[in-house]
């Protein structure tokens, strides 16, 4: 980890998919492609994707490694070979991610990625490569490059502005601010595709399984579930208005694809699932939020690393990943994060406010305020910005840990509304030792299902204090009425 910026997760797979929505590129045509020839990746796309790489692995949270990531780039790579792909096995890179969101994505060059996240919610390896060959199929229909083409950028990392309309409140966007509050660097890599784009990444993807003797039928139940999952969050944070992405902000609602899917697989030939050997080859993974880049637990979040833990406000959810904790609600919405310190807290406070506008415009609070947080020295300034929806206050509060390291709180509200993250700023402070040790990482563990075993027994195993059967039914594609057989794997999460 980084000594001056925690590893906190972009604010983009939070609360982009708002802004994403608005830069579909739906105008975007899409040339034919035919399954299993895929045109050779050039010098330009390979130097792109070389470049990218090292950056979008740092933004995600680094790549995961050890058997449960060998078998991920096995069935990665088998699947890219249906793509026709001269020497596919060697010119596409797979990775798996550790990070906590649902994730799948590809950049130009055969780089293929998904978070272990995802691949724990899937139940077995034709949906891995499902996912996988869904990706693969992006890369052979080239359609990186053709979003590019359409926001007519030089490069895929060029500037927010051209590609976003903001994010926050609806249509009172803030521009740049917001923009820049969503999304940093690289996540530029993960915009949203248009949806004749996912169509036919679909359809290749299901052309690949069923080539590859796969059951085609798989992308679609992935898909079922990611919606499943979808629901899930949105009842667990209260509102179906804040729901965490769908496949992390890049890919449109799985819900409305599901069935269309399944229209396509039908009566294409391939039966492999290899479920047992799938739940074998997870089983151990690390699920949730890994406590080095903190974890959130309820409206707690802590960082074991750093020293310190904070609360949300009630009614707001949080989400963590590797450069931001992302705060949302019905009335504001924030991030925690950090930038260089150099001992002078009101320069770095009007830093964090430059941030927001990437130079484009300047936001200066009306005064920088001095105090003390739990023996904490901290600072914070509000500035009013007008909006197309009206005015909205933007906060930086900001707390030394020490000379050279430093935290702050981004929060935007309507105007008038700041004081609604007071409790948050109070709560701010410095754990113990003892308190840091006590931090565990969560994982899966594969259980076969014993004579007498219930979904109610299986699920008050699961390691969380709240939608223990939820989280278990959604985890292995069960609902409230299925019955479970002795001998049957299934997934439960442990410590």
């Amino acid at each position: 980890m980084p000594t001056r910026s925690p590893r906190f997760a972009a604010l983009a797979v939070t609360v982009g998919t708002m802004s994403f929505a608005l830069a579909s590129c739906a105008g975007t045509t899409t040339a034919p492609v035919t399954p299993g020839q895929a045109g050779a990746i050039t010098q330009e796309e390979a130097k792109l994707g070389a470049e990218a790489h090292p950056q979008l692995i740092a933004e995600f949270g680094g790549a995961y490694t050890g058997p449960q990531a060998s078998y991920v780039e096995q069935v990665g790579k088998n699947i890219a070979v249906q793509s026709g792909l001269a020497n596919a096995r060697d010119t596409y890179t797979v990775t798996l991610l550790n990070s906590s969101v649902n994730n799948a994505f590809a950049i130009p060059g055969g780089y293929i990625y998904t978070t272990r996240e995802l691949v724990a919610l899937m139940d077995n390896e034709a949906e891995l490569a499902g996912v996988l060959g869904h990706e693969v199929g992006h890369v052979a229909a080239r359609h990186a490059q053709q979003r590019q083409s359409a926001a007519q950028q030089n490069s895929i990392l060029g500037a927010v502005g051209a590609i976003l309309s903001g994010v926050l409140f609806g249509n009172s966007q803030i521009g740049q601010l917001g923009q820049q509050l969503a999304m940093q660097g690289s996540q530029l890599l993960t915009l949203k595709y248009s949806r004749s784009q996912e169509t036919q990444a679909d359809d290749l993807g299901i052309a690949y399984l069923s080539n590859a003797g796969y059951d085609p039928d798989a992308m679609a139940t992935v898909l079922q579930s990611l919606a499943q999952q979808n629901a899930l969050d949105a009842q667990m944070m209260g509102s179906t208005g804040n729901q965490v992405p769908e496949w992390a902000s890049t890919h449109p609602d799985p819900a409305s694809r599901v069935q269309r899917a399944l229209t396509e697989a039908q009566g294409m030939p391939g039966t492999v699932t290899n479920k047992d050997t799938f739940l074998t080859r997870i089983n151990g993974m690390m699920y949730g939020d890994d406590p080095k880049q903190g974890i959130v637990e309820g409206n707690t979040f802590i960082h074991p690393v750093y020293g310190f833990e904070f609360k949300a406000p009630n009614g707001f959810f949080m989400v963590n990943g590797t450069r931001a904790v992302s705060i949302s609600g019905q009335s504001g919405k924030g991030q925690l994060t950090s930038g260089t310190y150099n001992g002078n807290m009101n320069t770095y406070i009007q830093n964090a406010f430059n941030a927001l506008t990437d130079g484009q415009q300047q936001i200066t609070p009306s005064s920088i305020q001095r105090t003390t947080v739990n023996g904490i020295p901290a600072a914070y300034g509000t500035a009013r910005v007008n909006a197309s929806g009206g005015a909205v206050d933007v906060t930086v509060f900001a707390y030394e840990f020490s000379n050279s390291q430093a935290f702050h709180f981004v929060t935007i509200t309507q105007a008038g509304s700041a004081n609604v993250f007071n409790p948050m700023y109070s709560s701010m402070r410095k754990i113990s030792s003892t308190e840091a040790a006590a931090v565990k990482p969560r994982k899966i563990s594969v259980v076969t299902v014993r004579s007498g075993d219930t979904l109610a027994s299986l699920a008050s195993r699961m390691a969380y204090t709240n939608y223990k059967m939820e989280r278990f039914l959604v985890l292995n594609s069960l609902t409230s009425n299925s019955s479970l057989q002795a001998g049957q794997k299934v997934k439960i999460v442990t410590y």
